[in-house]
């Protein structure tokens, strides 16, 4: 399962951002479950941030939001993400050294 938040601070509050999100990565990286947690700042838009987390299952996920350190922390900070577009999607295909491995649908065909 993965988490894709887009975000856009405005630029006098990158520094406050970055020192939130900071801790937001560490407390979803430590959660039961969770495979890894990236930020990043887009090169051609530097006011612009992705967060990007991996779970091992989509009940890892929800779990994950539980911990009241969590919702006191990470939640507010997803809570600002850019909402015209879709957060949580399912893993289709990952590639690593040993080869890329395709993983079933949890959606149904519509």
């Amino acid at each position: 399962m993965l988490l894709v938040c887009r975000f856009a601070p405005d630029a006098g509050e990158a520094p406050a951002f970055l020192e939130r999100a900071r801790r937001a990565v560490a407390l979803l990286a430590a959660q039961p479950g969770c495979e890894g947690v990236d930020l990043g700042r887009a090169i051609e838009e530097p006011g612009r941030w992705v967060l990007v987390a991996r779970f091992a299952t989509v009940t890892a996920y929800r779990r994950a939001l539980q911990p009241f350190d969590v919702r006191e922390h990470v939640v507010p900070l997803l809570s600002e993400a850019l909402t015209d577009e879709p957060a949580a999607h399912e893993r289709a295909l990952v590639a690593g050294p040993d080869g890329v491995t395709e993983y079933p649908s949890l959606l149904s065909d519509r």
